[in-house]
């Protein structure tokens, strides 16, 4: 995984990998093996009709914050596949100030890609990211369901 120590490796690398990322403002604020947070601003960009931020937004900070640390745990692997599988929200309060959103899952998430290097079969991996407005107070939980497989050889 890029190193994003420096803002312009993010952009960069947004800009390549994931253009709404870049779009709506999003930042990976931390990251490392057992957690990463990813802030999403609330700006034009990510706002709904209903002056709040539009869930989409919501929910690619989310996977972010999770798909970073399967990136992680993946890095320095054999090659492998990841596929998200199932989302679910639970949006709690309106998200109308910078959200910040954290996923904690890092260990249990590494073993699930262990287990899935070692083994043909896939791996499913539930991974919890919350999102937190700036006065710490839960906005929305968000459940992503990720699948990994190694890669096959090509014969």
């Amino acid at each position: 995984m890029a190193n994003f120590k420096a803002p312009w490796k993010m952009r960069l690398f947004f800009l390549q990998r994931l253009p709404s990322c870049l779009f709506w403002g999003v930042r990976i604020e931390s990251c490392t093996a057992s957690a990463c947070a990813v802030s999403l601003p609330y700006r034009w960009a990510t706002q709904n009709p209903f002056r709040s931020i539009y869930f989409a937004a919501l929910a690619g900070a989310a996977e972010l914050s999770t798909g970073a640390l399967a990136m992680l745990a993946l890095s320095g692997q054999p090659p492998a596949s990841m596929l998200i599988t199932k989302v679910e929200a639970h949006f709690i309060k309106k998200a109308d100030t910078r959200t910040t959103f954290t996923c904690e899952d890092g260990a249990a998430l590494r073993t699930a890609v262990q287990q899935a290097l070692q083994n043909e079969e896939g791996q499913e991996f539930t991974a919890i990211s919350t999102g937190r407005n700036i006065h710490g107070e839960a906005v929305c939980t968000v459940r992503l369901t990720w699948s990994f497989r190694k890669r096959r050889k090509k014969r």
